[in-house]
């Protein structure tokens, strides 16, 4: 007695083949010298604030930026480069306070969800095409700086701006070595209802604030 396996893979075996159709022509897109305004535009049109600063200066923008909207509490990577920098630079003990990413999630969950209404992380890259930000969460900056907190701040250099997606993988060798877990955000968390009436922070940040980082402002 023929199995009911058997019978699906017979009529696989047996459908007739067909050829995969052609790929479209298609070309990365090019800014040239507009990468940076395009960049620019396309997070701007999602509602994220986009601010060009010197490496020299970020510091200081970002706690005059967050002091105004009454930040009080900032969660920051101590480990990286960035962390190490905005510690430095925050040494004078004004508002907004630091607080560390530090210890194992157990512990953490309590200041990211009641307690920081900022996290600073850092962007791998910038995608032009799409106004994309690409982050690459590692154990010293986890998904969760850039989930929970109210507010997310993105580092990103503005050399390491690109064109397209396509670009970004090429360049950044990812057929060499995907990440776990690549993370692309356009703008703050957003969501619809069936009236098509926006709501922003519902599934995560409510405002996204990006600094891209160069030799000037």
């Amino acid at each position: 007695m023929t199995s009911a396996r058997d019978r699906i893979l017979s009529r696989l075996k047996s459908a007739p083949r067909r050829t995969m159709p052609e790929r479209p022509d298609w070309a990365a897109p090019r800014y040239g010298e507009g990468r940076m305004t395009q960049f620019r535009a396309m997070l701007e049109a999602a509602h994220a604030d986009v601010r060009e600063v010197s490496a020299a200066e970020w510091p200081e923008l970002l706690r005059a930026i967050l002091a105004g909207k009454g930040v009080d509490q900032v969660l920051f990577a101590p480990a990286t480069a960035a962390g190490r920098k905005l510690a430095e630079a925050w040494a004078t003990g004004e508002a907004p306070r630091l607080v560390p990413y530090d210890r194992p999630i157990e512990e953490m969950k309590p200041v990211l969800v009641h307690e920081v209404q900022a996290a600073v992380t850092t962007a791998r890259s910038g995608i032009a095409q799409t106004g994309s930000l690409v982050l690459w969460p590692t154990p010293d900056e986890p998904r969760l700086m850039s989930l929970l907190p109210p507010i997310h701040v993105v580092l990103v250099d503005k050399a390491r701006i690109v064109d397209s997606l396509a670009d970004t993988m090429a360049t950044e060798a990812w057929a060499g070595g995907m990440p776990t877990n690549a993370v692309l955000v356009s703008g703050p968390s957003k969501t619809a209802d069936i009236e098509q009436t926006l709501a922003y922070g519902v599934h995560g940040p409510k405002e996204l604030i990006v600094l891209v980082i160069g030799e000037a402002a």
